[in-house]
């Protein structure tokens, strides 16, 4: 199984952005020495507490305090911005850490669309074209617009940057079609909504065309995973998850102490919501956790997953991520 983790750089109550900066080059320099495949980041806008508003930079960052570990976004929100920028950037970064950089995209608008027509500047960016904006993205990346494209004349700079593999993060099965009919790979974010994954992972195999990058489909599932030596422990910490997911609803993305997640008085239906919203996750011991993941294994037949956990607590976020690479032997397989 090749285990990665997905960061939003989340900033817990009572952390200075300095220390979240700080715990987050320390954390993916720990991924590397404990054996995940990869590091992505990804990208959130007007957020007080997701610091993760520009992944290419968190890649640069973090590109050069490891040496092996795949980096990659997840996913730069690619209707916002010039396919040919897009390519620019990420061919970039390929020459800065060859062979180790993955470009994931998605369509989500990042924010408000008071926040999406900030990050356009004003202009109009309709969601219709994004298909459009992928193969541009792709022919931009690999030298390969049709000699009939408008800009067929631009070249990516820098030119001879080997093109970083294409991901496409979805939740539905139009997302399947896009990525399938390019031959691309799908993130499929169990994390947000699991509920259309086997429409969208259907519909992306059966419609998989071969190309000159995947011969085959590829498929990344990403699960929230909360893991402790002790269930009670664990469901402390996943507890100020929950609490956290509560309160994006309400504008507040700062994750509370765990102090403050024990005190709080939940509404009527709260529980409820709570409840539905851990089928995103899996919680618990190491056991525990490769359970669930082996389960989610062969529900979703891949074995490539992306981890995230936003929960209080510096080192009892590490120490989450360090049992499950224990418990997986990580090490081992790379």
């Amino acid at each position: 199984m090749k285990l990665g983790i997905l960061d939003q750089v989340p900033r817990q109550e009572g952390a200075s952005e300095q220390e979240t900066i700080a715990h987050t080059i320390a954390l993916a320099r720990k991924a590397e020495k404990w054996g995940y495949h990869r590091y992505w980041f990804a990208e959130h806008h007007s957020s007080n507490g997701l610091l993760s508003a520009a992944p290419e930079l968190w890649l640069s960052r973090v590109g050069a305090e490891t040496s092996t570990i795949k980096i990659g976004s997840g996913g730069v929100l690619l209707p916002q911005y010039s396919p040919l920028k897009v390519a620019e950037t990420f061919s970039t970064l390929a020459s800065f850490y060859p062979d180790r950089v993955e470009l994931g995209v998605g369509r989500s608008p990042g924010g408000s669309e008071r926040t999406r027509e900030a990050l356009t500047d004003g202009g109009e960016k309709r969601f219709e074209e994004f298909p459009r904006q992928l193969d541009d993205l792709a022919g931009f990346l690999n030298d390969q617009l049709p000699r009939t494209h408008p800009y067929r004349i631009i070249k990516t700079t820098p030119r001879h940057a080997h093109a970083p593999p294409l991901w496409l993060l979805g939740l539905s099965p139009e997302s399947g079609r896009h990525a399938g009919e390019r031959g691309i790979g799908l993130v499929f974010g169990h994390f947000i909504n699991p509920d259309k994954w086997e429409e969208t992972l259907e519909t992306y195999r059966q419609t998989f065309i071969p190309s000159a990058e995947r011969n085959e489909p590829a498929v990344i599932v990403c699960v929230f995973a909360v893991c402790a030596e002790t269930r009670e422990e664990a469901e402390k910490l996943a507890l100020t998850q929950d609490l956290w997911l509560q309160g994006i609803a309400r504008g507040n993305t700062v994750i509370p102490s765990i102090e403050k997640a024990e005190k709080e008085t939940l509404a009527p239906g709260q529980k409820e919501k709570i409840a539905q919203k851990r089928r995103r996750a899996v919680v618990g011991t190491p056991a525990d956790i490769r359970k669930a993941l082996e389960d989610l294994q062969e529900k979703y037949q891949t074995a490539e997953f992306l981890l995230i956990n936003n929960t209080y607590g510096f080192a009892a976020r590490k120490r989450s991520f360090e049992l499950i690479a224990e418990e997986f032997h990580l090490q081992e397989q790379y």
